[in-house]
């Protein structure tokens, strides 16, 4: 009888045990198997390099990573001429056309007009829209109009418009102090080896901006909080006039996908779960 009794919560026991496990794995795998499609927008003067780490640490993560080369940036050799923020919104609207399901957008600096017409134009594919020390307009603005609100920006007195009006420079000596003032050597290095000098006229392209459609999209804003290009300032206006609740900041200059790198990975891994 004792040995009966024995067997039977011997049996009790491995069952229990299995089945606890077997329900720990399953929360284990359901838990490490929320996967995302993050889509990456760059900013003015950059190039889909700087979110080189960024994408390979979501990627480890398990994320799909979509990063978008803007016309006229990075390899691509539209003319300036032939360059808008549509343009630019037709680009990222293309990739999305080849993802199943929605997507994280995420657009840095002018990258983040250029997110605001795509969620205008495709609300339905975005999960989230995430703004990194970026332009964030009502409808009506365009980026130099914001910029002519901020005087804390630096930016200014360090541009050189060509003589056709069509691209706009800025000083080599002032580059890095803008950008990256607070990396590293190498992403210093980074950003002088891959500067292009940035089209013009997509600076004057307004946005044009419904509540049925940009509207019914859910915001994040990422603030850097060291910002010589868009000042601290200018982003908790933008963010107010937006009514974004969900608010995280770097304590970065204008790049921190290259001065804080894991940091930036982090809090997008964080926005999509």
């Amino acid at each position: 009888m004792k040995k009966t009794i024995s067997k039977i919560l011997t049996g009790v026991f491995v069952f229990s045990t299995f089945s606890l496990f077997a329900s720990c794995t399953n929360n284990e795998e359901n838990n490490n198997t929320t996967s995302q499609t993050y889509v990456l927008v760059h900013g003015a003067w950059q190039a889909p390099y700087v979110w080189n780490e960024v994408k390979a640490d979501l990627i480890k993560n398990g994320n799909r990573v979509i990063v978008i080369e803007l016309p006229g940036h990075g390899t691509d050799k539209t003319p300036p001429q032939n360059l808008s923020i549509n343009a630019y919104r037709d680009k990222v609207i293309s990739e999305l056309s080849k993802v199943d399901g929605k997507v994280i957008l995420v657009g840095h600096s002018m990258g983040g007009m250029v997110v605001t017409a795509v969620a205008e134009s495709v609300p339905s594919k975005i999960s989230k829209l995430v703004y990194i020390g970026a332009f964030l307009p009502k409808s009506g603005q365009s980026i130099g109009d914001l910029a002519m609100t901020d005087p804390d920006s630096i930016l200014g007195p360090s541009l050189i418009e060509s003589a056709d009006h069509l691209t706009l420079d800025v000083k080599a000596t002032d580059l890095t102090n803008l950008f990256i003032s607070d990396g590293n050597t190498s992403a210093k290095q980074s950003v002088v080896d891959n500067y292009r000098t940035e089209p013009a006229i997509p600076f004057g392209d307004k946005a044009v901006l419904t509540n049925e459609n940009f509207g019914s999209v859910e915001k994040v804003y990422i603030k850097t909080t060291k910002d010589k290009v868009i000042s601290p300032k200018l982003q908790d206006q933008m963010i107010a006039a937006a009514g974004i609740k969900t608010v995280f900041q770097i304590n970065t200059s204008h790049s921190p996908f290259l001065a804080q790198p894991k940091t930036v990975s982090d809090l997008l891994l964080k926005i999509g779960k």
